[in-house]
């Protein structure tokens, strides 16, 4: 029998010995896809950095962005970095589900953020569910998207279905109307606020005396605004961009018209930090919105004055719920043993934190599950600021209701 030389007995050794350790590479590689110690955590967001909602995408991604720096700088979880991986929409339900694809398939993210669209986050979150990685929607509003039973789907915004409830309240005990009057644009923006105020005055019992459809190049408003008048609505409501809302106020204040309150329906609940536009005419003009930086909760001045000093615009609710999810994501990422989706998605549901955007907890309640319920809001601008005034827990200034006739200021 042929003897083999001791050399090459000790080389074969160590050839075995490379063999069996490149082999439990590969096995380990197979059967654990999810980071390993010495790798940054992959995290995804999807969001609409093109089409129709491109402007509020940008703002998501400079917030969670800005977050995970914050994140990282501080350490990371457990001296492990987070690696954000942001994907387009394009703002269309077939390139959101492609994304979302793409984080889990290729990417190996661990859990997933983002949402602005409804559509296009229902597709989204579908696929999250069948893939079983967690997946927490931060505006998309759609009541439907917690309403399916999806176990690794959560949301920190509240649900469309919930963003009247601080104006209701106020109208009916605060304000005590029975009667309103909407001037809306005529348009896609302007009809779906009419339809959804009107089923807020059907269901809370407000008499409707008048509502008219105005042209969006319109400038004289005095026509419509002599004819409320003669109807004295308690409540005239707007459902205007900015401009046509200036017009609207400096021209109720030519004709002395003098309803108990003004309400503004801004598009996509997006107010800015100041009724400027308007000048002395907006003054105890209300609006109803989802977020203000002046709220009391910890870090939300800080970080619509960081945003706004960085990237020289008003980062609004979006900026404020893609910063506070982010947190959300550290938080249970750090959490979670072992870093695995499944164990994300235990930490997310027994999440109970407070952030910018205020409290977050995941709750069930009628249809729906691993909601969040922050409280909606209504704004007023009082001594030229913009203050929130309802619901008291939250209120940064006493409202001012009725509003002083304009004789009176």
């Amino acid at each position: 029998m042929a003897l083999t030389p001791p050399g090459k007995v000790a080389s074969m050794r160590l050839s075995n010995r490379f063999s069996l350790i490149i082999s439990a590479m590969i096995f380990l590689t197979a059967v654990a896809p999810f980071p390993t110690l010495a790798e940054e955590i992959k995290v995804g967001v999807i969001l609409p950095l093109s089409g129709k909602l491109a402007r509020f995408g940008e703002i998501e991604r400079d917030s969670f962005l800005m977050a995970v720096e914050e994140i990282n700088g501080a350490g990371g979880i457990h001296e492990r970095m987070i690696d954000l991986i942001v994907e387009d929409t394009a703002s269309r339900p077939e390139t959101g589900r492609s994304a979302i694809k793409k984080l889990i398939s290729e990417d190996k993210v661990v859990v997933v953020g983002g949402g602005c669209s409804s559509p296009v986050t229902y597709e989204a979150a579908a696929l999250a569910q069948e893939e079983e990685i967690p997946f927490l929607v931060n505006t998309a509003s759609a009541d439907k998207i917690t309403e399916m039973g999806w176990e690794y789907v959560f949301r920190l915004n509240p649900p469309v279905s919930r963003y009247p409830i601080a104006l209701t309240s106020f109208l009916k005990h605060v304000a005590r109307v029975r009667t309103a009057a909407i001037l809306y644009e005529d348009s896609h923006f302007g009809r779906y606020g009419l339809k959804k105020f009107l089923r807020m005055c059907k269901k809370s019992g407000f008499k409707v005396v008048m509502r008219r459809a105005y042209e969006t190049d319109r400038v004289d408003f005095k026509p419509l605004l002599i004819r409320l008048v003669k109807k004295r609505p308690a409540t005239v409501y707007l459902v205007a961009h900015g401009t046509e809302t200036a017009m609207i106020m400096q021209q109720a204040m030519e004709l002395n018209f003098n309803p108990r309150l003004f309400v503004w329906r801004a598009p996509g609940l997006t107010i800015p930090e100041s009724y400027g536009f308007a000048g002395p005419a907006s003054e105890y003009l209300f609006s109803p919105a989802l977020w203000s930086s002046n709220l009391p909760y910890p870090g939300a001045k800080d970080f619509y004055d960081k945003f706004l000093e960085r990237f020289n615009t008003a980062p609004d609710y979006h900026g404020a719920e893609a910063y506070a999810a982010m947190h959300v994501i550290a938080d249970a990422l750090n959490r979670a043993k072992p870093l695995t989706p499944e164990a994300v998605r235990e930490s997310l549901a027994d999440t109970n934190m407070m952030t910018v955007f205020g409290p977050v907890r995941f709750i069930s309640y009628g249809k729906k599950a691993q909601q969040n319920v922050p409280p909606t809001l209504l704004l007023q601008k009082i001594g030229g600021r913009l203050e929130v005034v309802w619901p008291e827990r939250v209120a940064t200034k006493k409202y001012v209701c009725p509003v002083p006739k304009w004789s009176e200021r």
